[in-house]
């Protein structure tokens, strides 16, 4: 499964027939186990770095040269067979097909397990590949091509809905703002549009590919004017931390509000300012909005729960443990090192432009309100399960999130960057049961005290009269979910209008941006 949005996922989808491309592949070669050899494994030793087309020159990541010596495409497949046999967590479930039948990145699609969770989905919807070099452009710096804004898709089929959700920089000017519904992709209607050229133009034009390219869109704002625009695709730098403010609520409690969308590595910097800031203002509450956050990397979710809470509840205690397959249950097999639990971390880490080791700031709250929604996923979950190990009251308003307790180490095999998942994390109370999502006052394990509110595009994210952040407000004073027709009321009046004040919707990102990711 490739990261390109327009290639590894198309979401629009036609009425009759869904173009939704499959993780676990299918087609090419033959599905017969091996004839000879099957269940038998090399050491992935034996195939690393054997490259059709090796590479040369100095890799990035390590500053030395690469190590890619001439070799086959069947060796990269073998050593993805073997390297999936030693750490994927569910290894004992991917079927041993030949892998002389198939083409590289449609065999590494195969070693999935095809088992269910208890509500019927795929336990492994995470699977992917990505470029090296993408990879490391969009981990380490959140560059990457778009318009810089991201769309939420409200409904994928016919009459198809997709609206604006959010601009990747804050303050940008020039672009479509929050709520503006989406007519038309280069001349194609998006509500209506069924046959396979067409879909394939919204594709293209709402998740471009190459830097230059320029579409078409035709716009309907929120006082109902219609606008026509061209948008230019480029480099953008996402700004992670957004609309960090205080308001004043009920008994003239002071509430801090972020909104937080990625876990990458300028993140670090500006989660420290942003908790610098509130915790300059003294507030009582947090209200953390991570309703787009679809994860990234884990030790900043660490960092952000250990901003938080504080040192009291989080000295010495575990924010993730990490459980691999049964055959290391005492050895973190990517690192060879004793497995010890990821700690919540209390100073920077250097993922950022911040020096290694300096002392973050805390908040020192023994309560959060989390803002979540369909794209609430892994790493963002952490927070919410790290927090909850160590009775840090946890506050969820929203909808379900996407349910993702499992992560991975990136791994580069000439020049592609493999995500299988090598284990899942639980967290101080060994609690990491929670593949179907957490659930805003729902039942059962996985559920969270709070209240299920659907979206609402008519007001700016961190607006008090956004459906969401109104009904933490009214949460605060009243300890009961206040809402009227979906959306917030009592102190706080409600925004009405059109469907878009109560609506859901889902926001394709890089695939690595909807998972929880783990340095060696």
């Amino acid at each position: 499964m490739h990261t390109d949005i327009s290639s590894w996922l198309k979401f629009i989808q036609l009425s009759s027939m869904a173009v939704l491309v499959s993780a676990c592949g299918g087609g090419g070669g033959s599905d017969d186990a091996l004839e000879e050899g099957a269940n038998v494994f090399l050491p992935s030793e034996t195939f690393v770095d054997r490259c059709e087309f090796p590479r040369s020159g100095v890799d990035p990541a390590t500053g030395q040269a690469y190590e890619d010596v001439a070799g086959t495409e069947l060796d990269e497949k073998n050593w993805l067979r073997s390297w999936s046999n030693e750490l994927y967590l569910w290894y004992d479930e991917i079927q041993d097909r030949n892998p002389e039948g198939y083409e590289l990145l449609e065999y590494f699609d195969l070693l999935v397990t095809d088992e269910r969770t208890d509500s019927g989905a795929r336990k492994d919807n995470f699977h992917f590949y990505i470029a090296t070099e993408d990879w490391v452009s969009q981990s380490q710096s959140g560059v990457a091509v778009g318009y810089g804004v991201q769309w939420s898709v409200i409904e994928s089929r016919p009459p198809r809905e997709v609206v604006v959700a959010y601009a990747d920089t804050e303050g940008a000017t020039g672009l479509p703002p929050r709520g503006a519904r989406l007519l038309a992709v280069d001349g194609v209607d998006v509500e209506s549009a069924d046959d396979e050229v067409s879909i394939d133009t919204l594709n293209q034009g709402l998740f471009p590919s190459t830097e230059g390219e320029q579409h078409e869109f035709t716009l309907q704002y929120l006082d109902n004017s219609v606008e026509t625009v061209v948008l230019t695709a480029s480099a953008i730098a996402a700004d992670p931390v957004q609309s960090v403010k205080v308001v004043e609520g009920d008994m003239g409690r002071r509430v801090g509000y972020m909104l937080f969308n990625d876990h990458i590595a300028p993140a670090e910097r500006e989660l420290k300012e942003a908790v610098e800031v509130l915790a300059a203002q003294n507030i009582d509450e947090l209200v953390l909005d991570l309703r787009y956050n679809g994860g990234g990397f884990l030790a900043i979710a660490s960092q952000l729960a250990y901003m938080i809470a504080g040192s009291v509840p989080t000295a010495g205690q575990t924010f993730e443990q990490m459980r691999f397959n049964d055959k290391y249950e005492g050895v973190n097999p990517v690192t060879g090192r004793a497995l010890e639990p990821m700690p919540f971390f209390d100073t920077t880490l250097g993922l950022s432009s911040l020096t290694e080791g300096a002392q973050l700031p805390a908040l020192n709250l023994s309560r959060v309100f989390v803002l979540t929604g369909a794209t609430t996923c892994s790493a963002s979950e952490s927070i919410i399960n790290g927090l909850r190990g160590v009775d840090v009251e946890v506050v969820q308003i929203g909808g379900q999130t996407c349910g993702k307790p499992y992560g991975f180490y990136p791994t580069d095999n000439c020049g592609i960057t493999y995500f299988t998942i090598q284990f899942q994390g639980v967290n101080a109370k060994g609690f990491g049961d929670y593949s179907d999502g957490f659930v805003p006052a729902g039942a059962g394990s996985a559920g969270v005290p709070g209240c299920e509110v659907a979206d609402d595009f008519t007001r700016a994210l961190g607006d008090p009269l956004e459906s969401r952040f109104a009904t933490a407000l009214n949460y605060m004073a009243s300890g009961a979910c206040e809402v009227q027709g979906g959306t917030a009321t009592a102190l706080f009046e409600a925004p009405a209008g059109t469907s878009l004040s109560s609506a859901e919707g889902q926001v394709f990102k890089s695939a690595w941006l909807e998972n929880r990711i783990m340095g060696r």
